[in-house]
């Protein structure tokens, strides 16, 4: 009897057993809207480089595990690298084509930081209308206020305001008086008030405002608690109004100020004055002096012909240019049609060539930029443009995709993120596949999470994160538009998760998907 009812009970602990495992089974069995499995998961901040699957709900990482995980939605990423969205501090397109070239290589969140918006309030709200695929955000803009001012008007935050306003010279080159200094600060005091992410500094296409005026953006910046975005006052290779003087002006400022102060393309204000430039930041930065940086992969800019820093005596010898180093479209320029867009349309989009990639000397200048560990990766995006009937270039507004055929911008509006992945990574081994995605990922939240808390969400792939991912081949992920061709799309992103939600699925965009959400600040 006692061996028959050791063999009951047995049995009963067994079946009891079975019914707990099948009523409440344990947490990673339950089942998670999209799971990504067996792929190289890397998350930059806690150093995780390993084999795991991540499960995502309610447009959040639920978790990253090496046990068995199911999902309505399952992603095998077997020999692929699962790693936090792309994060784009510089970015000026602002239509859905723009977003969509930048998804396709990754990109999950785009801010428009450097030349910012106004009005701040209206701007959000047409971005939320346009169904857009990633994240997106926007500066107080600086620039756009001190048109307005000098013009007596309010300030609309459209590229083709201010290719308009490139026919004027006093919002470029004076200083302005104690009442239109009060405006402008009004203005964008106002950006921030409607949740602007920080002060948008274009100081370099208008080299003549004052240094007071500089100085005061700064001031507003520490006492609101966010930073500034700043394309320095000159580019130059000699002094006086030199590079160097430019970006010690921005350190100046920040030291004095307590002002967190972003410097934006360190590599094409630098020009060839980058190991000093480099090398004085490099002290700032052991001073404690709240600043951080990005760079681009590219030895070309993007930036409309009438710019200021093209103008005045001796220019081409200060910039190391001639018409050949300017590319209109797709073709360079000559003389005659430099001198001629100069005068008669300088708010034409051109590609400035400031240093030759295919020199091994001009791209070790570059190279420098890119792989600092303390200089952030951000792209300056561009909006894709066409030229019209009347051979004019205007910007494409179109939701078509692919893009029409014939639209043109810097290659590095659609494959920044990619190049550094091909180049600096698989091709050349000069980074590693870890530090790639800290400096495109990680630092771009980090940079920004002390006033956006949002951003603290982004750049990781851990527990309770946003649901932010891409998943790419490191083998095959490479940009592909060149100067010549630049309306190619990036390859080798398989997935796109934009808030848990798909945006490139099995390599392609998905063309009505529109997860992406406003990265604001609350004002006030």
């Amino acid at each position: 009897m006692g061996l028959r009812l050791l063999r009951r009970r047995t049995l009963t602990c067994w079946l009891m057993a079975f019914a707990a495992v099948c009523l409440f089974p344990p947490l990673h069995a339950e089942e998670y809207d999209v799971v990504i499995l067996d792929g190289r998961v890397i998350d930059p901040e806690t150093g995780l480089d390993a084999v795991r699957n991540v499960g995502v709900r309610d447009g959040r990482i639920a978790v990253v595990t090496e046990d068995d995980i199911r999902g309505a939605r399952s992603i095998d990423a077997t020999g692929h690298v699962v790693a936090p969205g792309f994060i784009d501090l510089h970015a000026h397109g602002q239509n859905i084509g723009d977003y969509r070239m930048q998804a396709v290589q990754g990109v999950t969140t785009m801010l428009e930081l450097e030349s910012g918006v106004l009005p701040i309030a209206e701007w959000y709200d047409k971005q939320a209308g346009k169904k857009l695929p990633i994240n997106y955000g926007a500066a107080a803009g600086w620039t756009f206020a001190r048109i307005a001012t000098f013009a007596g008007e309010q300030p609309v935050s459209t590229p083709e305001y201010f290719q308009r306003a490139q026919a004027r010279q006093d919002w470029k080159m004076d200083v302005a008086t104690a009442a239109q200094q009060q405006r402008i600060l009004e203005l964008v005091e106002q950006g921030l008030d409607e949740g602007a992410l920080g002060i948008g500094i274009n100081a370099g296409y208008a080299p003549g405002h004052g240094r007071k005026e500089y100085f005061a953006l700064a001031q507003l910046a520490a006492e609101r608690d966010v930073a500034t975005f700043t394309h320095v006052r000159y580019a130059s290779n000699s002094e006086p109004q030199s590079s160097f003087e430019a970006v010690q002006e921005l350190i100046a400022n920040a030291a004095i100020t307590g002002a967190h102060m972003h410097l934006c393309h360190i590599n094409s204000t630098s020009l060839r004055d980058i190991d000093a430039i480099v090398g004085m930041v490099a002290e700032a930065f052991e001073r404690g002096i709240n600043i951080s940086v990005g760079a681009y992969p590219w030895g070309a800019a993007s930036t409309v012909v009438g710019a200021a820093m093209f103008s005045g005596e001796g220019w081409r010898e200060r910039m190391g240019s001639t018409a050949h180093n300017f590319q209109l479209g797709t073709e360079r320029m000559t003389e005659e049609q430099l001198a001629d867009y100069q005068k008669n349309k300088p708010g034409t989009f051109i590609t400035w060539h400031f240093l030759d990639e295919s020199n091994p000397d001009d791209l070790k200048l570059l190279d420098r930029s890119v792989l600092n560990p303390r200089i952030l990766i951000e792209s300056d995006e561009m909006f894709w443009m066409f030229m019209d009937n009347h051979d004019r270039i205007t910007n494409y507004a179109g939701d078509a995709w692919p893009l029409p055929e014939g639209t043109f911008s810097h290659p590095r509006s659609n494959g920044t993120f990619a190049k550094v992945l091909r180049s600096y990574v698989r091709e050349r081994k000069l980074m590693t596949l870890q530090e790639a995605i800290r400096k495109m990922s990680l630092m771009p939240a980090q940079t920004m999470e002390g006033f956006v808390p949002q951003m603290k969400k982004k750049g990781r792939l851990q527990e309770g994160m946003d649901a932010d991912i891409v998943v790419f081949d490191p083998d095959t992920i490479s940009d592909v538009g060149t100067y010549q061709a630049p309306n190619q799309p990036a390859v080798g992103v398989q997935t796109l998760l934009v808030n848990g939600e798909l945006v490139v699925d099995a390599g392609e965009l998905v063309i009505d998907a529109a997860p992406g959400q406003p990265v604001r600040r609350t004002g006030k």
